[in-house]
């Protein structure tokens, strides 16, 4: 008889199980204790149930047993482990004080949902449950086209309500982020580190020299992202996963890496949607003009600037162009695991480039995007979501 010493054998299984068992339970007590805490006096919860979570936290929906404040039937659980070391930022404080900067709006302007209770000490928060609302991803992977199309425009309106709503209270989050560890300031990539170090990356792994021109204006879309103008909230993590489509709208989850940040960092990502995601996919021409027109309508009266084509479209290159840039240097300083998306990508940026008669940035575009598609293609088109196909 053989025995299964394997990582995967039963006895690693019964681990993992009571692990997780012990995660739930672990959860559960510490939403009790932080609620019993908030309201002074005890609430049972009951009936556990895993909810699937990208992040560290140990995630739970469970039903209220008793209870003498009117709360809703079930709550959400999200339980961090500790923090290996200092090491920052730390995803529970920055999810516990995004949802804190919410609590003061009503239920219509919060685009998120509300949060009942949350304590250091236990790395505990407590928050509403929405139910099992489509998440923007469903909508994409679906087969209903008109149904997408209404999500996507759902969502950009939201990003610009939550934008709207958030602009001018940076003081307000970094306030309530002392308290629970301390500001951190995190980018994923310097501006320029990226606009320095990419022109050297595409020589040498793609031999595509960068024009003198070409590195100038990158070199002023540095300065020009650096402004303190149009700062407001951004969950950061914007895959389609992360947003619940609701009979109210859409609303925002996993706060994990939330911050204030300039709000046209987001914006850009209507251009080139979802690129933070694992496995991006093509949207159908003018989709993106459509979103971007939808944002625009929420955010114009916070910023009347924004209202002029000109000076929106010239803000939304600069981003497009760093936020391209940024992915390209992330995915050749490694292993390209989405070739088909950058090419997609450069491609795009050449074409707004050109209507924003920029013809260098737009013939060095294309050149990055030629040569992008010849290193792993040929012929390389990135699909479109299973919706619009």
């Amino acid at each position: 008889m053989t025995v299964d010493t394997s990582e995967e054998g039963p006895a690693a299984l019964r681990g993992g199980a009571e692990a997780g068992a012990l995660a739930v339970e672990a959860a559960v007590k510490a939403g009790e204790a932080v609620l019993a805490r908030r309201f002074g006096s005890a609430i049972s919860l009951v009936a556990p149930e895993v909810l699937a979570g990208s992040g560290p936290a140990t995630v739970v929906r469970a039903r209220i047993a008793t209870s003498p404040f009117g709360l809703p039937r079930t709550l959400v659980i999200k339980h961090y482990p500790e923090l290996p070391g200092k090491r920052k930022p730390d995803p529970f404080a920055q999810e516990a004080v995004s949802y804190q900067l919410f609590a003061a709006l009503s239920a219509e302007e919060r685009m998120c949902p509300e949060l009942f209770a949350h304590d250091g000490g236990h790395r505990v928060i407590v928050i509403e449950d929405l139910g099992g609302a489509p998440t923007l991803q469903d909508k994409l992977a679906g087969s209903d086209a008109r149904a997408a199309e209404r999500s996507l425009l759902s969502w950009a309106r939201s990003l610009g309500r939550l934008h709207a709503t958030t602009a001018g209270r940076e003081a307000d989050f970094d306030a309530l982020l002392r308290r629970l560890g301390g500001p951190v300031k995190q980018e994923q990539l310097e501006p320029a580190t990226v606009c320095g170090r990419l022109p050297g990356l595409l020589a040498d792994a793609l031999g595509v020299d960068t024009p003198e021109p070409v590195r100038k204006f990158a070199g002023h879309v540095c300065e020009r992202v650096t402004s303190l103008s149009y700062r407001a909230f951004s969950p950061v993590d914007l895959s389609p996963d992360n947003n619940l489509v609701t009979s109210g709208g859409v609303r925002f989850l996993d706060f994990e890496r939330g911050r204030v940040r300039n709000a046209l960092i987001d914006a850009a990502h209507l251009r080139v949607p979802f690129a933070s995601c694992g496995r991006p996919f093509a949207l159908p021409a003018g989709m993106s003009e459509a979103m971007i027109a939808a944002w625009r309508a929420e955010v114009s009266g916070m910023w009347p600037g924004l209202a002029d084509n000109e000076v929106l479209n010239a803000h939304l290159l600069d981003h497009q162009l760093l936020l391209v840039w940024a992915k390209t240097w992330t995915a050749l300083g490694g292993h390209p695991d989405k070739p088909a998306a950058l090419v997609t990508w450069w491609r795009d940026l050449a074409l707004y480039s050109d209507r924003q008669d920029e013809p260098e940035v737009a013939a060095h575009a294309r050149k990055v995007a030629d040569a992008l598609d010849a290193r792993f293609g040929p012929g390389l088109e990135l699909p479109y979501y299973a919706a619009f196909r």
